[in-house]
């Protein structure tokens, strides 16, 4: 159960630290900042490997990585959704 804590934690400054980067939010607020650390994670270490310090089971250099490319695409995919309207 703390694992799960620790990986939710974790993923949320993952996507925190991707938001603030990019200088754009995620939609759902935390939630969003947690489901962008967790799937950026995901992505970056199929992309990049699991270089660099671990966390929580997470690569922190390419899980940030990774949750910078989804923010931009979701960013963009929001923006294209709002133009659109």
């Amino acid at each position: 159960m703390f694992h799960l804590i620790w990986v939710l934690i974790i993923g949320a400054i993952i996507g925190v630290i991707a938001g603030a980067i990019t200088s754009r939010d995620m939609p759902m607020g935390w939630v969003g900042n947690i489901i962008a650390g967790l799937i950026g994670s995901w992505l970056g270490e199929m992309l990049l490997g699991t270089w660099g310090p671990n966390v929580a089971g997470m690569a922190i250099f390419p899980s940030i990585v990774g949750a910078i490319i989804l923010v931009l695409i979701v960013s963009f995919i929001m923006g294209a959704t709002r133009k659109n309207k």
